[in-house]
């Protein structure tokens, strides 16, 4: 059997194989490839934590990184400073060419270094996974406020970039409820920030993209877990009522959680959930088995049939329901991902790895990807929502969309909102492929971020963007940060955000 699949691979092409066929590839090698990642992962944490190595050697690895400083500043400090960690290890679909060409610093700071019952907080180094930190807490009785989505998501990158969960109309952002930040800086010393000790720096850091310093540990508050997260599933038609609906549900506190999953212009399903430790038996939904059809298609069936429904779902398998799916983007990887046969024989190996889609995908299908396909997060104001997901339909025409409500508060930094209140936005997430005629990456993109600047909303940084640099600052709040930069003399040691991420600026 192999033997005739590499003959048509080799008959093919490989690169058209990789394109037209990547699900070939996909579930040939980076499968098994991505359990085996894992497993090297776990196992890995599992030793540390045993041995108790991670607190005692933590202050060994920040004097090493230091050192590394000190030493690029012996250099004549010459080129821009970065994490020495891949570029494809990323969770972000964008690859950073600068790793290249500056210089690279290793941070290998991959634990968690204590729980703190008493303060309720957890301190953890930057490279630690939400998948990592939840496995570690929940047996403890313990979580996190904001779970961003995706296993590997790391603690350092939701700091430096950004990250939101379904419980965020309460909490906001993954950045709001952390308490401080420790950095290694430019002229190699360590700083710790909070909101009361160098607050500047502290509200400075997120969405800074590693561009003030190096994270080497963060403060992050914890609530006590629950077993079980009771979900009430209710269809809704016509976008007036959709947007009503969901920002109805947004402002209520007693909601644990509130996400909307939007299948076409008029149609949608809103989904609210409380934390609790009781559950009927018979409507116990574990989501998260490798057997169980993908989340979102689940939640489409309500829509379907034009019912409401309620389940319980155990608490982790809740925080982490679109992983094994990546929200919906599996789908154009492995077509039949979503057939009972297929996960019921291959299921457990799902999904594969971002990194490893990144690393393996070449230039072809890099290309290909850029021009045919969406990963957005466009964060808005509620008040905003019907004409965003108008302006969606029109420029990308990609569905479903994710709902994401979450409050914005108005501290100093990049991202606030307008008025001296802290005001409700809603994330919209478009991942896929635009159905639209005349899609065009760069043109519709374009228009979508002068839409975004003109309700005064914000782009997620991971994804592509095509701002100038005058629009950039348009659009985020860079007062504090650049006053940062020059009194901390980043100038020579990191590149600005804007030429960090933006694709103008790296063409």
């Amino acid at each position: 059997g192999l033997l005739l699949l590499l003959l048509w691979v080799r008959h093919r092409g490989l690169e058209a194989v990789l394109v037209h066929h990547r699900w070939v590839f996909v579930c040939l090698f980076l499968l098994p490839l991505s359990i085996l990642f894992d497993v090297y992962y776990q196992l890995r944490a599992w030793a540390v934590w045993r041995l108790h190595s991670a607190p005692r050697q933590h202050a060994q690895r920040v004097r090493h990184i230091q050192a590394q400083v000190r030493e690029w500043k012996n250099e004549g400090s010459k080129r821009y400073m970065c994490t020495g960690r891949p570029g494809w290890l990323t969770v972000s679909l964008r690859v950073g060419k600068y790793k290249k060409i500056h210089k690279n610093i290793m941070i290998n700071l991959m634990d968690v270094l204590e729980v703190d019952s008493e303060r309720q907080v957890v301190r953890v180094e930057p490279l630690v996974t939400m998948g990592q930190l939840t496995a570690h807490l929940n047996p403890m009785g313990w979580t996190i406020p904001v779970v961003p989505e995706l296993d590997d998501l790391t603690v350092g990158g939701l700091i430096m970039g950004t990250g939101i969960e379904s419980s965020s109309h309460i909490y906001g952002l993954f950045q709001h409820t952390c308490v401080a930040y420790e950095l290694v800086l430019a002229d190699g010393s360590l700083v710790r920030c909070s909101p009361t000790e160098n607050s500047d720096l502290f509200y400075a850091v997120p969405w800074s993209c590693g561009t003030l310093g190096f994270l080497v540990a963060a403060e992050i508050k914890m609530i006590p877990a629950k077993k079980y997260v009771k979900i009430h599933y209710e269809p809704v038609r016509g976008l007036r009522k959709i947007c009503e609906k969901f920002t109805e549900e947004s402002k209520k506190k007693e909601n644990s959680f509130v996400e909307g999953l939007v299948y076409s212009l008029e149609e949608a399903v809103i989904m609210t959930g409380v934390l609790t430790d009781e559950a009927e038996q018979s409507k116990i939904n574990r989501i998260g088995n490798y057997y169980k059809p993908w989340f979102f298609k689940h939640v489409e069936k309500y829509l379907k049939d034009d019912r409401t429904g309620v389940e319980y779902i155990p608490a982790r398998h809740y925080y982490h329901r679109h992983t094994r799916s990546i929200f919906w983007e599996l789908q154009d990887i492995i077509p039949f991902g979503n057939n009972p046969v297929f996960r019921y024989l291959f299921g457990w190996m799902v999904p594969p790895k971002i990194s490893l889609l990144k690393l393996t995908q070449g230039e072809a299908i890099r290309k290909l990807y850029e021009q045919h396909h969406v990963v957005q997060d466009m964060l808005v104001p509620m008040k905003s929502l019907e004409k965003s997901i108008q302006t969606f339909h029109v420029d990308l025409n990609v569905y479903p969309l994710w709902l994401c409500p979450f409050i914005l508060p108005n501290n100093p930094g990049m991202v606030h909102p307008k008025g001296d209140e802290a005001e409700l936005y809603v994330d919209i997430g478009a991942y896929g492929e635009p159905k639209r005629k005349q899609f065009e990456a760069r043109a519709s993109m374009r228009q979508m971020e002068k839409f975004v600047r003109s309700v005064h909303g914000f782009q997620m940084l991971y994804a592509d963007c095509y701002m100038t640099r005058e629009e950039f600052w348009d659009m985020f709040d860079g007062s504090l940060y650049h006053k940062l930069r020059e009194q901390m003399n980043c100038k020579d040691a990191f590149p600005e955000v804007y030429d960090k991420i933006c694709k103008a600026a790296r063409h």
